[in-house]
């Protein structure tokens, strides 16, 4: 019984999640996260932003009021959030800003750009950010 069960599973194991065909572009997971505090009403705002960063840029001390996501498409993005170890996402990978934590962005780089783009869903109405003092 142990062997049929081993050998149902490597089988179920071995065969794709989906089939591809040839030609196709086969999806790269960069995230998986389970996050909080996303809108729940009937219908939401979807916003897609690039943004650029020259050496040492930064964003305003600011929060957001649901999640965000940060897709880093070149160099590399830190994010200080209050309370909270810093984060630096590199070129190729993405992370999810929590809602209502005060952070700033930037780019750590002195010689190179850095490029994202960002992925913030909200109700309808909502500002993409709200600036906060020091």
């Amino acid at each position: 019984m142990r062997f049929a069960l081993g050998y149902a599973l490597i089988a179920i194991l071995s065969i794709p999640a989906y089939a591809q065909e040839p030609g196709l572009a086969k999806p790269n997971l960069v995230l998986q996260q389970i996050v909080e505090g996303l809108p729940n009403d009937a219908k939401q705002t979807v916003r897609v932003l690039t943004a650029t960063f020259k050496p040492g840029d930064k964003t305003v001390y600011h929060s957001h009021r649901f999640p965000v996501t940060v897709y880093v498409v070149e160099g590399a993005f830190r994010l200080d959030l209050k309370d909270r170890p810093p984060l630096t996402v590199r070129a190729g990978e993405a992370m999810v800003e929590p809602p209502n934590v005060a952070m700033t962005g930037y780019n750590p780089s002195a010689t190179e750009l850095t490029k994202v783009v960002i992925f913030y869903v909200s109700t309808a109405d909502t500002p993409f950010l709200d600036p906060l003092h020091h």
